[in-house]
């Protein structure tokens, strides 16, 4: 019997270890289950430094353990203090995710009417879980981002603007904006123009140019726009005077002969033409005149703020051969085939003649280009570019820098060119208009830099 009662003496260690380790285990699952302690992930998306009276604040709370229990957003400036939002997550359970697993907020908030001064503030946004740490508070995490109030818009003075444009014409804004950091320009008939500082002693006083489309019908929207940091914007109106202008009409005849010698080139660069030489030909001057308009509008969109060009622009000598905005339609077996409108002026001269740059400027562009074939793009800053097209061969790279009259290469036949000559092109952010403007000194003489000059020496 003793030996029994030694051996039941000896089991209950055992037991209590047993029982110890069963104990410690449910204390670990149930501390790893109810006692995670990842915090939520926080992020403020917006705004990022400024906060406008427009403004919008964009959190976002995330928890992959719990879930979350209660999101607040605040912003504090100084000893001012108030809550933008809050919300308490009911819970969904008691194991594993039972609070909400993310959560995005988008306020928009507007600091004036909640007598927050413009100046430093900050936003911060606070989060917990469901978890069973802090006293069953869960974990609880903090996030902050400092911010400038700033509701106040730019003012825009307006200081002189071209009284008459046309289509396919260029004009002037000269304007002041009280915030130099401001994004400003002129926006007319949708489209913005970008102005840029006149000189470093003025920095406050802009120039810019812009530009009618040979289509326009009318002027809708002339305006001198600014938009600062905050994004807080405002527009002063001009008005000028649209002039109507009557384009040549001109008949283009193609046969077969045209066909074949062009139609080849065109075939080592789009492999995806097809059909017949006549179905090509539409595609070329359609699909691929298109493409090429919308690739020369990419480059100009980014103008350098310099301005490179001194006075008017050089015309090349030689006889013009068509027009800026001849509307072409064009005749097959008498039949007509289609319309393309001009946006150039071809000038003929001796065969490879030389091409030179029409005022100081910068390379953007110097390889082929489909219907222009060898191709020369020129930016001479603050939205004026020149282009130089079927070219037989170009002496100018990419980002090299050209001084007036430089050579830029020789004319030539390349693209959709019936015969050796330059077409050359002005642009104004992208924009065709007229050479003729820009090729008379009178013109920008009466037309830019007067106007500059007397408005900074006024």
């Amino acid at each position: 019997m003793a030996s029994i009662g030694t051996r039941k003496q000896s089991l209950i260690p055992f037991l209590l270890l047993v029982l110890l380790v069963l104990f410690g285990g449910a204390l670990a699952v149930g501390f790893f289950l109810f006692f995670e302690g990842a915090p939520p992930k926080l992020a403020i998306t917006s705004p990022t430094a400024y906060l406008s009276r427009s403004g919008t604040i964009v959190v976002s709370a995330q928890d992959d353990e719990s879930g979350l229990r209660h999101v607040q957003l605040h912003i504090t400036q100084g000893d001012r203090q108030q809550e933008l939002y809050g919300e308490d997550f009911a819970r969904k359970g008691y194991t594993g995710m039972v609070g909400t697993p993310k959560k995005t907020v988008e306020i928009t908030f507007d600091p004036t009417n909640s007598a927050f001064a413009d100046g430093p503030a900050t936003i911060s946004v606070t989060a917990a879980d469901y978890s069973f740490r802090g006293f069953f508070a869960g974990n609880r995490v903090t996030t902050s981002q400092e911010v400038i109030i700033d509701t106040t818009a730019p003012q825009i003075s307006i200081l002189y603007s071209d009284r008459y444009v046309s289509p396919g014409g260029s004009g002037l804004v000269i304007y002041r904006v009280n915030d130099r950091t401001a994004t400003s320009g002129v926006e007319i008939n949708d489209t913005f123009h970008p102005g840029f500082p006149v000189n470093d002693q003025q920095p406050e006083v802009f120039a810019a140019l812009f530009a009618l489309s040979y289509e326009a019908q009318g002027i809708e929207g002339a305006r001198v726009t600014a938009a600062d940091q905050a994004g807080n914007r405002t527009t002063a109106p001009f008005t000028p005077t649209f002039k109507a202008v009557q384009f040549k009409q001109d008949r283009i005849t193609l046969d077969d002969r045209f066909l074949e010698t062009k139609i080849p080139e065109f075939q080592n660069y789009y492999k995806e033409m097809q059909g017949t030489l006549l179905e090509q030909y539409l595609y070329i001057n359609n699909q691929v005149r298109d493409s090429n308009n919308q690739t020369i509008s990419d480059l100009c969109g980014k103008p350098q703020g310099q301005r490179l060009w001194r006075t008017h622009l050089s015309r090349m000598p030689g006889s013009p051969r068509a027009g800026f905005a001849d509307h072409r339609t064009y005749y097959y077996n008498g039949e007509a085939i289609d319309k393309q409108v001009h946006l150039g002026i071809d000038i003929a001269s001796t065969q490879q003649a030389e091409v030179r740059a029409a005022a100081a400027g910068t390379v953007v562009h110097a390889d082929y280009l489909g219907i222009y074939g060898n191709m020369v793009l020129l930016d001479h800053g603050q939205g004026l570019f020149t282009l130089y097209s079927h070219l037989s061969q170009i002496d100018v790279a990419v980002g090299q820098s050209v001084e007036h009259e430089a050579r830029l290469g020789a004319t030539g036949t390349s693209g959709m060119a019936g015969g050796d000559h330059l077409h050359f092109s002005v642009l104004i952010n992208g924009i065709f208009v007229t050479p003729v403007e820009w090729w008379d000194p009178h013109w920008v003489q009466v037309n830019i830099d007067e106007p500059l000059q007397e408005t900074l020496f006024h």
